[in-house]
């Protein structure tokens, strides 16, 4: 079978079982996340017991994200250079979100209909405004003004990236959702991550240390579920592309490994200083 025929059987054949792929995915992420969360805790928070010192696990630290920076941005590339170098990818993405269109039950797609508002943009900026007012509460500002940079950052990239590429949605008249603007990439994706991905880190951060230790994980796994729900949501609704998806979680994942770095390097610097006026 020719390469190109093959890619089409394939591409349909996961468009056809688009629920069951999103259901093992969803089942990979997780136990995925909650390992790469044990290495974390491990080798990059300080312990008590440990010889290495406060700036030895800040780089680690830096190190990580900016593995899941280049990681990212890499990822993000590779995708825009396909769908620039001809009609292939774009001819695939259309096979596979006509597949999705014509096998997914209609529970589904209402389903996949409320679980989509948790990336809307009023429901980001409501969640925004309210975790910035309870940080300010708290006397927290540096981490307030760092939360609303991420969020708003964000939006502005996505904003900017998707003027850039300029691609259409895909054909979605009758859907239960109607979206308007450019496709490339996901705003739903990448707002998602960043934002449910940097409410679980500030809720960490904000958490007494004992009650922070037992609820990290949890947090950590929902933040994950959400953002990967919200972004496979906006495939079954028919107004994204699957590209524009992972592109969303790729630029995404990228834009909160370099705020989550920003913030541990200038946690790191505002602790330190007192030691060194000393």
């Amino acid at each position: 079978m020719p390469a190109d025929d093959f890619s089409t059987a394939l591409v349909s054949t996961l468009g056809a079982h688009a629920l069951l792929l999103f259901a093992a995915l969803l089942a990979l992420l997780l136990p995925l996340t909650a390992a790469l969360w044990w290495l974390a805790q491990r080798y990059a928070l300080p312990r008590e017991t440990s010889p290495l010192s406060p700036g030895v696990y800040l780089l680690i630290r830096l190190a990580a994200g900016f593995v899941v920076l280049v990681g990212g941005a890499t990822l993000f590339a590779g995708i825009a250079e396909e769908l620039g170098d001809g009609e292939r990818a774009g001819q695939l993405d259309q096979l596979f979100s006509d597949a999705v269109r014509e096998h997914t039950a209609a529970w589904a797609v209402q389903a996949f209909a409320w679980i989509t508002r948790l990336g809307d943009t009023a429901t980001l900026s409501l969640v925004c405004v309210v975790v910035a007012a309870a940080l300010l509460l708290r006397s927290q500002r540096w981490l307030a003004l760092a939360w609303l940079l991420a969020v708003g950052g964000n939006a502005l990239l996505n904003t900017t990236l998707k003027a850039v590429f300029a691609r259409t949605r895909p054909l979605h008249e009758g859907g239960l959702i109607q979206a308007e603007g450019w496709s490339f990439p996901s705003g739903h994706s990448s707002g998602s991550v960043v934002l449910y991905g940097m409410l679980a880190y500030v809720l960490i951060r904000s958490l007494p240390p004992a009650l922070a230790w037992r609820a990290s994980l949890p947090l950590v796994l929902l933040a994950a579920a959400i953002a990967f729900s919200v972004g496979c949501s906006r495939i079954f609704l028919q107004v994204h592309f699957a590209t524009d998806v992972l592109a969303g979680f790729a630029s995404g994942a990228a834009w909160l490994a370099i705020c989550v770095a920003s913030i541990e390097w200038a946690s790191h610097t505002r602790q330190s200083r007192p030691a060194t006026s000393r």
